[in-house]
């Protein structure tokens, strides 16, 4: 593939890098930034397997920014930037971890030949996270993390250590579980996949190079004879034109499949309050349930000064919405909760706009609670949002996913923030 000058209207400087299947260049005008480009070709077995297959290029790209802006809606750092062209895209430069991570739900592959006695299809769970140094001389042999930590890799400027190794090993485990979610939508498993990192300017860690169908596993309603993966090429005991238009038609199919992952939009947080006195309260709930993609309206009503109106209320937003979660924001005594609960069998959420001189009387109203009522209840806003997308993330596979992005945010900044604390201090 000859090098280039320019990429979708963007100056390309040096060629930073070239593999099998792309080709990796600085952007001068755009100093942090590189230019990935694909080629129109595939490749298996660590390159012992090469053929061109027009097309490809274009394909790999649609699909690895469909997966990566998916990622990024969720709110996991990647490189990714855009697509600029049919088959480039725009990406932070990064310096890799020369470590390919890999997940498994499934046994199967390269799994079996290394662990006999293992039956193919056995499932993990949780998902098993494997690591490969990158060596194609001696393909790619498997690494231990304790390997990782000793060779101590320099990747702009960070050294990869226990603490990275953590981060990327729990951001693996994520990237998995968002896409696997994501690929059920469609009726089809992820069975395996491989992600690598790369570590940009400002030294964050990042997921980064590509993610196409040469990086997963798929099976369509979980069955193995229906794959549409670069195993179909892998497995191929001889290559024909056939052959190749068929491998193209499968990754088209991944390409088109990943148009149509759009999480649905049709449930509602409505946060109920008792007074438009607490109108901030509310607003800070639904700042945090914005946040986590949840869709809120806010309303006034009281339960115990207009009770009919309250469950008219009720009423019209259940004829309406499946996916639906009731806040009740009310002092003193909150009955606006516990008549909801009694009146719905949506959830119910109290979260008590309480004052540190009355928090005993009012949040006791919220907590002792009839028989036969089951409303929760919590003290902070952000607990009201996040016990909401809870329960709206069961069927919404984006929620559960910025939910589990928060989860290893907080994970991820404790480690840090031990590792810039931690050290003797001596007199």
């Amino acid at each position: 593939m000859a090098t280039i000058t320019e990429v979708g209207g963007i100056k390309t400087g040096k060629l930073l890098i070239e593999g099998k299947t792309k080709q990796v260049y600085d952007v001068p005008t755009n100093p942090g930034f590189s230019i990935l480009l694909n080629k129109d070709r595939i490749t298996a077995h660590n390159g012992v397997r090469a053929h061109d297959l027009e097309g490809k290029a274009k394909i790999s790209n649609q699909t690895n920014a469909k997966v990566f802006t998916l990622l990024n809606a969720a709110g996991i750092k990647t490189a990714f930037v855009r697509m600029i062209s049919d088959n480039a895209f725009l990406a932070r430069k990064c310096e890799m971890v020369p470590i390919e991570w890999v997940t498994r739900r499934l046994a199967t592959g390269s799994y079996l030949k290394r662990n006999p006695g293992v039956k193919e299809g056995f499932r993990f769970a949780p998902a098993k996270v494997e690591t490969f140094f990158k060596d194609d001389a001696n393909d790619d042999p498997q690494w231990s993390e304790e390997q990782i930590v000793c060779a101590a890799f320099k990747v702009n400027g960070v050294t990869i250590g226990q603490d990275e190794v953590d981060i990327m090993r729990q951001t693996t485990a994520l990237v998995f579980e968002v896409l696997e979610r994501a690929w059920a939508t469609r009726d089809c498993a992820l069975i395996d996949m491989k992600i690598e990192f790369g570590v940009d300017a400002e030294g964050q860690l990042l997921v980064a190079d590509v993610i196409d169908s040469d990086s997963w596993r798929l099976w369509p309603s979980g069955d193995k004879r229906l794959m549409v993966d670069k195993q179909v090429y892998r497995n191929l005991a001889n290559v024909t034109a056939a052959d190749l238009d068929t491998v193209k038609r499968n990754f088209t199919w991944v390409s088109d499949q990943l148009d149509a992952m759009v999480a649905a939009n049709n449930h509602l947080v409505v946060i109920l309050m008792g007074s438009a006195s607490d109108k901030e309260h509310c607003e800070k709930i639904a700042k945090h349930c914005t946040a986590l993609g949840l869709n809120t309206e806010l309303r006034v009503t009281s339960a115990h000064k207009g009770t009919q109106t309250t469950l008219h209320m009720v009423s019209e937003y259940e004829s309406v919405l499946s996916e639906l979660v009731f806040i009740t924001v009310a002092g003193r005594s909150n009955g606006l909760g516990p008549v909801l609960s009694g009146n719905t069998n949506y959830p119910v959420i109290n979260c008590p706009p309480v004052k540190p001189d009355n928090v005993n009387q009012d949040v006791w109203s919220s907590l002792n609670l009839p028989s036969g009522l089951g409303c929760a209840t919590v003290l902070y806003p952000e607990a009201a949002a996040l016990h909401a997308a809870q329960i709206i993330g069961m069927k919404n596979f984006m929620i559960w996913s910025k939910l589990r992005v928060k989860q290893l945010d907080n994970y991820s900044n404790l480690i840090m923030a031990d590792k810039k604390m931690r050290g003797v201090r001596q007199n």
